[in-house]
């Protein structure tokens, strides 16, 4: 019987949320035990969104400071009184932080030898996956229990009638970064004057790092009879409600995306270096809007570059098409 489970998923907010099924599985294995999330500060949101993440440990290893959080981090799990401490992440460094701990049962990906000597439990990382079974897989030692999809808590709203909701941005950390993942604010307005056309209520709403294409949404839409709400939802629980809100929701590969697919909201979402079969899953329920890039290295994000190319083609549309899917389906 397991009583105390620390878990580590250092990542943004969208990797918390594929994180969830592996904690689900084990909430409904061990429904008595205390579940404590050890993340960066970027995603501590998760825990508005989740009523099975007990407490949630900060751990911000992207600072200039990051061996002093870590070393801070190793002593609050020692004195923890945890179980296991299960940790996500192909960097074989996670084996020595989990052995460091000194809890007695430590579960991690295969990472090679030294996490094989450290770990108690390893399991194989298979990256060529949807996130989330990837990560659930983690907790294969622990459970037989299985949680496909996300899941999140909130008060689902009313369906707006002919609604689609845009969800345009991503995060302004990764534009600086050089990661080019969607469509500029531009294209944006070209697809809601589209919708619009077709008669369609359009929704657009966006969090602070989403302002400058906004600014381009409001600047180049020829008809503005769209329903502006950005700015209008202050956490990721208001954000979650007003997409569970529209009948139909667009956006780019981010973490809106992966709440709408917790929501099971009906999804069009944007692909284009990125792979769209490791980001969401595979079913009718959500769509990846791709071209016909032929580029020999698509789906070349994460896999064989860290910052997006100067051509990128694969983000090109026509997108009378674009609607064309959103109508039909």
């Amino acid at each position: 019987m397991l009583n105390r489970i620390l878990a580590v998923n250092f990542g943004g907010i969208g990797d918390e949320i594929l994180f969830l099924p592996a904690l689900w599985s084990l909430k409904k294995e061990y429904p008595d035990a205390h579940i404590t999330l050890a993340l960066e500060s970027r995603a501590k949101g998760i825990q508005d969104l989740s009523d099975i993440i007990d407490e949630v440990m900060l751990v911000d290893i992207k600072t200039k400071n990051k061996y002093s959080e870590l070393i801070k981090f190793i002593f609050k799990a020692m004195l923890g009184n945890y179980d296991v401490i299960i940790t996500s992440g192909g960097n074989q460094m996670m084996s020595v932080i989990s052995a460091a701990t000194l809890i007695n049962r430590r579960i991690g990906f295969d990472t090679g030898s030294l996490s094989r000597a450290l770990l108690t439990d390893t399991v194989p990382l298979n990256k060529n996956q949807y996130a989330a079974k990837m990560y659930h897989d983690l907790v294969t030692p622990l459970t037989k229990q299985v949680t496909e999809l996300p899941i999140i808590d909130i008060n689902i709203k009313q369906k707006i009638p002919n609604s689609v909701l845009i969800h345009p941005g991503v995060s302004k950390m990764s534009r600086i970064k050089g990661i080019i993942k969607t469509i500029n604010g531009y294209e944006w307005a070209q697809l809601i004057d589209l919708l619009q056309e077709a008669g369609k209520h359009v929704m657009i709403a966006g969090g602070p790092d989403d302002a400058d294409c906004i600014k381009e949404i409001e600047e180049y839409t020829k008809h503005k009879d769209y329903e502006n709400l950005y700015g209008k939802t202050s956490n990721l629980t208001e954000l979650a409600e007003l997409i569970s809100s529209a009948e139909k929701f667009v956006c780019s590969d981010s973490a809106p995306l992966h709440i709408a697919v917790a929501l099971g909201v009906k999804t069009y979402v944007f692909f284009g270096p990125t792979d769209d079969k490791k980001l969401i899953p595979q079913n009718e329920n959500v769509i990846a809007l791709k071209n016909n890039c032929t580029c020999p290295d698509k789906p070349c994000l994460w896999e064989k570059r860290s910052i997006s190319c100067m051509e990128l083609s694969c983000l090109k549309y026509d997108f009378h098409d674009i609607v064309k899917i959103i109508l039909k389906n």
